[in-house]
Parts: structure tokens; C-alpha cells; sequence
């Protein structure tokens, strides 16, 4: 007989498996046992040495075998093999330029699977697989002026044709110009924090994880000068 099956657990002799049961139920173990020494778990036997026919009863195994990680656990194992870049940010006006107070600023990311994904990966621990696929469901934009603007989009690169236009998906408008004491060598600081959903799914269990990522730039925002004629 194997030592393990991938659908009954482990072998525990008389052509029978034992496997945990999860989530393990609130039943206390039978005969006073200690529940810290024990698990619950279903017993499963063959009814006779190559048989396909199999019996299965709730079975206390006061002696469990080494279960391995859980697969939240193992959920966890997958997402570091992810790479959860922050944005690759892209802003018009261009970090080396400069813009204007009232004037539209265009924000977006670079769309690799990295930055927005989808991205997926596997682990394994025992007879369980935990499969996690990584999508970003939005960035939120800290402006360096107070304010934030979230995006549910990676946002729309900018070409000069668009002009003076407003982004159709990721924009803002600044009120005030960065060139004031409060902003370190007069730029704005902008923070990009992308909030990421991490769906995974194994040995009968489903889940969902919540990372971040940030990236950072900057922006300088002047004001408009007025010119007159006396």
C-alpha cells in the first residue's frame, strides 16, 4: 500500500488512510482524550487489498502525522513566489519638467504582469496544492499636497495630442504650486500605492489576500503668469 494518497492521507496500516479534517469539527474527542495530543479525521479502508470499494467513518486519531502547513498556509508560500511590483509610473508633466496650478496632471502604470498582473503561482505541502492568482484591483494616488485620487484602472499614458485635455481615467488638478516651504525642493512627492487581490484555492478551501506595493516620483507645479498690456 502507499504511504500516502492523495485523496485518503496517510497510510495507518490494515489497508486503511487516515486524513484531517478541515476545518476540523467542534466534537470533542471521544473517551476524554486530550484534544491537544489528537484529530479528527476520516478513516477511510479498502475492503480488501485491491479493491475499489472503500468504507469511510469519522475516526479520532490520537496520534495524527505530521499534517503540514495549512492551505492558508500554503496560500501564503505561493504569494512570495510572486513579484508585486509597485507602479511603473508614468506622469505628465514629466518628472524633469513642470506644470501649472489648474492644469490637468495624467498619471498611469506601465502594464506588465508585475505592476498589474494577472500573475499566478502554486505550493505544495503534503497531498495539498494551493494554486493563487494576483490581479491589482486599483492605485492609490497620495498627490503631496494632502490629497489623494484613487484609480480602479492603471490609467491612460499621455501624448501631446491629447494637449491641455483631462486624463479619461487617472487625472488631478492641483491647486496650490509646489514651490512653497512645505515641499522639499519644490516638488510634490507623489506616492503610488497599488492594493492588490490575491484569489487562491486548495484542498477545499478558498481565500482571498490583500498586499500593496508603492512606487514613488515627483512633480513640480508652478503658476500660470498673467501677462498684461498698459
Amino acid at each position: 500500500m502507499p504511504c500516502t494518497d492523495p485523496q485518503f492521507g496517510t497510510y495507518m496500516g490494515g489497508g486503511c488512510y487516515w486524513k484531517a479534517m478541515v476545518p476540523p469539527p467542534l466534537a470533542p474527542p471521544p473517551g476524554g482524550q486530550d484534544p491537544a495530543k489528537g484529530a479528527w479525521g476520516t478513516k477511510t479502508c479498502y475492503q480488501s487489498p485491491g479493491s475499489d470499494f472503500v468504507t469511510q467513518v469519522y475516526y479520532w486519531n490520537p496520534n495524527p502525522p505530521d499534517a503540514g502547513p495549512t492551505p492558508a498556509q500554503l496560500a501564503q508560500q505561493a504569494l512570495a513566489k510572486l513579484h508585486l511590483r509597485g507602479a511603473q509610473i508614468g506622469i505628465a508633466p514629466e518628472p524633469g519638467g513642470s506644470g501649472a496650478v489648474g492644469l490637468p496632471v495624467w498619471m498611469w502604470t506601465a502594464v506588465t504582469p508585475e505592476t498589474w498582473g494577472p500573475q499566478s503561482a502554486s505550493a505544495s505541502g503534503g497531498a495539498i496544492t494551493v494554486t493563487i492568482t494576483a490581479k491589482a484591483s486599483r492605485i492609490v494616488w497620495n498627490m503631496g499636497d494632502g490629497h489623494t485620487t484613487t484609480c480602479a484602472n492603471p490609467g491612460t499614458p499621455y501624448a501631446a495630442s491629447y494637449g491641455n485635455t483631462d486624463s479619461p481615467t487617472c487625472g488631478y488638478r492641483y491647486t496650490v504650486p509646489s514651490s512653497t516651504t512645505t515641499h522639499p525642493h519644490g516638488r510634490y512627492q507623489l506616492t503610488a500605492t497599488t492594493y492588490w487581490t490575491v484569489a487562491w484555492a486548495g484542498g477545499g478551501q478558498t481565500g482571498v489576500l490583500n498586499p500593496t506595493s508603492q512606487a514613488q516620483s515627483s512633480v513640480e507645479i508652478g503658476e500660470i503668469q498673467a501677462v498684461t498690456s498698459q
